[in-house]
């Protein structure tokens, strides 16, 4: 028997022994996709200067009330700003001063009035509409301002970022470096996806699904490929997998199994110790982690479903850094009853329908060693360990993939 251990207790394991938090500045184009390491402060108001939202008149805007085409207000050209020049007029009461689209407000100015309600008359403009206090101006620091919190630590840097980034002046971003995850299957049953099987043989899919899961989630795979369940050739590829990555990815060989080599080989490396033998979950119970040179080296199960659940449960919150509200959720309703009484936490792939204002989720149903079952699926649904199942018309938290 297995000695498992819960989910919570394996992720203090993790939290506790391993630290994978070097972080380095990187360029603004490299930043995309990255997790912040550090919180990243305004280093300035944005925008730096007020300026005009439209093609107009600069005006107090006190100067303007009352006016109307039948009864406008009369108003003295006091001066122009030019596109991407700064202005040192100071407006006068009951003067104007042209100002185009995203040009300097002169000081004094509270608003400006659009051209299409203006009308100049030699040295003077007539204006047709009154205007507020704050219309059609952008004051500076509207949008950020010095020593705002611009990110905080775990966040994924996103296109938009990116250009808040580049109006502040930011050119080096403080990010996370990303960690290099060696990925193998163990298997005399595997083939790659490029054979065709013979008779008790499968193409290989965690290797692929695993490495996609890493790219995506902001890591390096390097993929070693399949090694037999031979000890001294999947000691060999473990050694060079320990010198080139900052985690290890095993896939299968973790089940209890006279020709499963994986933990053996964990073990024969100086100073090796053995984490994790199990987990408290369905599916993925058959789960290895052992600690090897300061490095998490997993043992993942063979089953596809079950090697991608151990990795969102404990290998992506690792690569990506703890990013800060990375995992989408959506409310739903339990379609029909399902039976969940093996004592285990459980994590159910539903499909997701929409029934007017809300979604119905529908139980996926499939072994671990299906993965279409996750194609099929709109997300997975948590079950604590010790429930009997969920009820129909129940309410759950779908996260989504």
């Amino acid at each position: 028997m297995l000695e498992v251990l819960r989910t919570s207790e394996v992720i203090d394991i993790i939290n506790n022994e391993f630290r994978y938090d070097e972080a380095e500045e990187v360029g603004l184009l490299e930043s995309l996709g990255r997790i912040v390491s550090r919180e990243i402060i305004s280093p300035e108001d944005l925008p730096p200067f007020s300026r005009s939202t439209v093609d107009g008149y600069a005006v107090f805007a006190a100067d303007t009330f009352g006016s109307s085409e039948a009864l406008p207000s009369y108003l003295t050209i006091q001066g122009e700003v030019r596109m991407g020049e700064a202005t040192d007029i100071k407006l006068e009461r009951y003067h104007t001063v042209y100002v185009p689209t995203g040009g300097m407000l002169p000081e004094g100015a509270d608003s400006v009035v659009m051209i299409e309600y203006t009308e100049r008359l030699g040295k003077e403009v007539t204006v047709a509409r009154p205007v507020a206090p704050g219309e059609n101006i952008i004051s500076r620091g509207d949008d950020v301002k010095r020593g705002d919190l611009l990110f905080t630590k775990g966040h994924r840097i996103r296109p938009q970022d990116v250009g808040v980034l580049a109006a502040l002046g930011i050119i080096k971003v403080p990010v996370f470096k990303k960690l290099r995850v060696g990925i193998l299957s163990t298997g005399d049953e595997l083939v790659s996806p490029g054979e065709n099987p013979g008779p008790g043989e499968v193409r290989d899919i965690n290797l692929y699904s695993l490495a996609a899961s890493v790219v995506k989630d902001g890591g390096t795979p390097e993929v070693y490929g399949i090694v037999k369940d031979d000890f001294k050739s999947l000691r060999k590829v473990l050694s060079d997998m320990l010198l080139d990555n900052d985690i290890v990815l095993i896939s299968g060989g973790s089940s209890v199994g006279v020709r499963d080599m994986t933990e053996r080989v964990m073990g024969s490396f100086d100073g090796s110790r053995m984490l994790v033998h199990g987990v408290s979950v369905k599916p993925g119970k058959p789960t290895l982690l052992a600690c090897i040179d300061g490095k998490a080296v997993f043992g993942l199960p063979g089953h596809p479903v079950s090697a991608l659940t151990i990795y969102g449960l404990f290998v992506r919150p690792i690569i990506s850094h703890g990013e800060l509200d990375s995992d989408v959720y959506v409310t739903a309703r339990m379609a029909e009853n399902y039976s969940s009484n093996h004592g285990r936490e459980e994590y159910l792939p539903v499909r997701l329908e929409e029934d007017g204002n809300e979604y119905l989720a529908y139980p996926v149903y499939g072994e671990s060693g299906l993965i279409t079952s996750l194609t099929r699926a709109h997300g997975v649904v948590r079950i604590e360990a010790g429930r009997e199942g969920l009820n129909r018309g129940q309410v759950v938290k779908v996260r989504l993939y």
